[in-house]
């Protein structure tokens, strides 16, 4: 994959990737991975290239642990650091962490574009999702810099295909809370590429001077491809995780075949493809199981 990357055309303008695996990768794990191997993990993921790493949710259940971890990270020059947060009582704890020197440099934040899906995931409606979020947004200040996720933008097990016009809504309403980056998360992994390439084409006439981030899971083996057509649709932003691991009903795109490919099509991510797939290794190792990364395995039988 390297010879192909070598061989690639000139390059045009990059990718940014962020990656997940720290915090979409182990969150449903049956089995706890302690905050100190994560935090050794982040390690090597910086040291290849990542200028935005999500390291933690501040959950309920995970708060503690989320404080742990940021307070446990080195942290590099340029690198950004990413939380989840899910709610107005969290988002307290968050600026706390801020102002004591130890938080994060940016913050997510959830909406459904799906009635079911919101009330599954939040335990409420899409417009007290929204009232809520407002609340986080106006609490938040500019004491981070805020991502907006925007799941199950294309469908819903309970509700069926999402409306492209409910996804443009949801992201303009953002935009007008003051939130220009905007994630769209195919949380289901049912996306295509003619669909995704549709969605970001709506998107950027609306809103032209937004930062979108494609969110893609992996559920039906398509997570690659979509974001591959949503990177030539225009975006230069878009979310992994070492070895396709996720929280989230897909699981996220596999960030080392996502780097490859994009390298090999001329894209530039700036990361180190080979300390990439070692730490995807590592993330095995860390998980004790094997991960869906085919670039891993393809090296392996080199």
């Amino acid at each position: 994959m390297e010879e192909i990357a070598a061989g690639r055309a000139p390059q045009e303008p990059g990718v940014v990737l962020c990656e997940c695996f720290a915090q979409e990768g182990v969150r449903q794990e049956a089995s706890a991975v302690p905050a100190e191997a994560r935090i050794a993990l982040i390690g090597r993921i910086a040291e290849c290239g990542f200028r935005r790493i999500e390291v933690a949710g501040f959950t309920e259940s995970r708060q503690a642990e989320a404080e742990a971890m940021l307070r446990g990270l080195r942290r590099c020059p340029g690198l950004r650091v990413r939380a989840a947060c899910p709610d107005l009582q969290v988002m307290q704890r968050v600026l706390a962490a801020r102002e004591g020197g130890w938080g994060p440099d940016e913050v997510t934040l959830s909406v459904s574009a799906s009635e079911g899906h919101s009330q599954q995931a939040f335990g409420r409606s899409r417009a007290e999702r929204w009232a809520e979020v407002a609340e986080m947004l106006a609490l938040a200040g500019d004491a981070f810099t805020l991502t907006g996720i925007i799941d199950a933008a294309f469908d819903c097990p309970r509700d069926g295909p999402t409306p492209q016009e409910r996804v443009l809504e949801d992201a303009q309403r953002l935009a007008e809370l003051g939130v220009t980056r905007i994630a769209i998360g195919d949380t289901f992994g049912s996306a295509t590429p003619p669909r995704v390439r549709d969605l970001i084409g709506w998107l950027h006439g609306a809103l032209p001077t937004a930062t979108f981030i494609a969110r893609f899971g992996d559920g039906r083996g398509t997570g690659i491809a979509n974001t591959l057509a949503a990177v030539e649709a225009g975006l230069t932003h878009a979310d992994g995780a070492l070895g396709g691991a996720g929280g989230s009903a897909a699981g996220l795109a596999s960030t080392e075949d996502l780097a490859t490919a994009l390298e090999a099509m001329g894209y530039a991510t700036g990361l180190d493809l080979a300390a990439l797939r070692a730490a995807g290794l590592e993330a095995e190792r860390l998980l004790g199981r094997r991960l869906a990364s085919r670039v891993i395995r393809a090296d392996s039988q080199d």
